[in-house]
């Protein structure tokens, strides 16, 4: 569906207004890829983007709080950078390493300083030619599926300010939907890219494992589940992201993606999942997004029909360890990989809560690595062998409020909420296969979008891409 712009969508009967920063300036209401159009035609300068953007995050940040660090002036002052995506302003989220600026990983374990280098996939990021001005705030190590902490202010729906952002790229995904930037860069490793967008009705897409320069984190585990992209208003903007990191770093081992225009003229075959594999139930509102853009599918000749897709049944858990082991590693690490005066005594609920889950059962970590391989690898098996892609939700309910899934709750009680939202995008990462969400056709009551998820087989990022756009086109009418 059309990626839902605060600027110009109508506000929900009872939905406070929107926060919004598009304004009479440089960047207008468009997306990327009409900037790059105006920027070759000499219409705007990447100086001009830049300081509009830099006035667009001022206005709204004092509101959403998704800024971690600026580079304002730097950005402003940088020249042009060479690449597809020349002059386009963005920012990085804070757990990715960015020469000069500090990388804090959403954690108040430690004082960050200044990074004397790249990481990898920021070299493949900043060789679109894109212009950095900062960085965003994620929850602690990005393992909250919403951007909120124990002692600061949390991240902010700019749909609706009571609400979540999502997570872990949720800093990412409000300056996107308020309009202050057209892509900024997120990150998955449980769902991180396609959480926030679902919550914030933006498009994001998650790789295939592989298809981006390795993430500093995700390489170093038993099982990468950690891959990097990008969050944007529109499918031609992510297309355009995907073709431009493609450029700057291909992917040898994986079909490569192109340039994607379009749809596609291929009919598919489609499975329809409405419940989570795990046995999580999605509410009303969620299952009439999914059924609805079902319904597109079928309209547009594609052949859509119910699917149950076989899954281990600790499946659910294994990962809930998987991720313990996650916040065991962040803690015990910390003094060496981050800072010396690392103190993981000042984690949050959440990590501790993780942590001392996996200290519970880490004598059982081999047999949960090697169930969650062959689950997932099995369930990713069943799928591709049935059908081209699968739609489901992103969540299995829509957007909570804020404090709901804080990390200050209790954890038993944060993390049964946790589960029975965050049902269906871990199987992805563990297995590695490409998805996307994209904004449903219609907003809650209180104006807030809820998300659909496309699932694709491995390297398929292509197909994926056009199938967004024809519901993107059908959206439009």
């Amino acid at each position: 569906m059309t990626a839902t712009d605060p600027s110009v969508d109508p506000v929900a009967d009872g939905a406070p207004a929107p926060v919004v920063a598009h304004r009479d300036d440089a960047l207008g209401t468009d997306d990327a890829v009409r900037l790059l159009a105006r920027l070759r035609a000499g219409e705007v300068s990447a100086q001009e983007l830049a300081r509009a953007a830099v006035e667009r995050i001022r206005a709204v940040d004092g509101r959403l709080h998704a800024m971690q660090v600026d580079a304002f002036e730097a950005g402003v002052a940088a020249a042009p950078g060479e690449g597809p995506l020349a002059g386009i302003p963005t920012l990085v989220k804070d757990n990715t390493t960015y020469a000069g600026l500090p990388t804090g990983h959403g954690t108040a374990a430690f004082v960050p300083r200044p990074a004397t280098r790249h990481a990898p996939f920021t070299r493949q990021f900043t060789a679109t030619g894109m212009t950095v001005l900062g960085k965003t705030r994620l929850p602690e190590f990005g393992f909250n599926a919403s951007t909120e902490f124990e002692d600061a202010e949390p991240v902010r729906n700019p749909w609706n300010t009571a609400f979540s952002a999502g997570g872990s790229s949720g800093g990412s995904a409000a300056l996107v939907a308020a309009g202050a930037v057209p892509v900024a860069h997120a990150n998955d490793g449980g769902g991180s890219i396609r959480i926030p967008a679902a919550c914030c009705g933006l498009v994001g897409l998650k790789p295939t494992r592989g298809r981006m320069a390795p993430n500093e984190t995700g390489r170093s585990l038993p099982i990468d589940v950690v891959v990097d992209g990008a969050v944007t208003r529109t499918v031609r903007d992510t297309a355009a992201f995907l073709a431009a990191a493609e450029q700057a770093r291909p992917a040898p081992a994986l079909p490569p993606i192109g340039t994607v225009e379009g749809p596609g003229h291929r009919r598919l075959r489609i499975g329809l999942l409405l419940d989570s594999p795990t046995g999580t139930v999605t509410d009303e509102a969620t299952r009439a997004a999914v059924t609805a853009t079902a319904t597109v599918l079928e309209g547009l000749g594609h052949r859509v029909e119910p699917y149950r897709m076989p899954l281990d049944g600790r499946f659910e858990e294994d990962f809930v360890t998987y991720w313990g082991l996650l916040a065991f590693l962040a803690g015990s690490t910390g003094r060496l990989l981050m800072d010396r005066r690392f103190d993981r005594r000042r984690m949050d609920g959440l990590s501790q809560g993780l942590r001392a889950h996996f200290l519970g059962r880490w004598r059982t970590t081999p047999t949960v690595l090697r169930r969650l391989r062959r689950a997932s690898q099995e369930a990713y098996e069943h799928s591709a062998a049935r059908y081209d892609v699968l739609l489901s939700p992103v969540l299995a309910h829509t957007t909570p409020r804020l404090g709901h899934l804080s990390p200050a709750v209790p954890f038993p009680d944060l993390i049964t909420r946790l589960k029975s939202y965050v049902a269906f995008t871990p199987i992805n990462n563990v297995c590695g296969s490409p998805a996307v969400s994209l904004p449903g056709p219609h907003r809650t009551p209180d104006g807030l979008p809820v998300g659909v998820m496309l699932s694709g087989r491995m390297g398929e990022e292509r197909t994926l891409l056009e199938v967004a756009y024809e519901l993107e086109a059908a959206s439009r009418g």
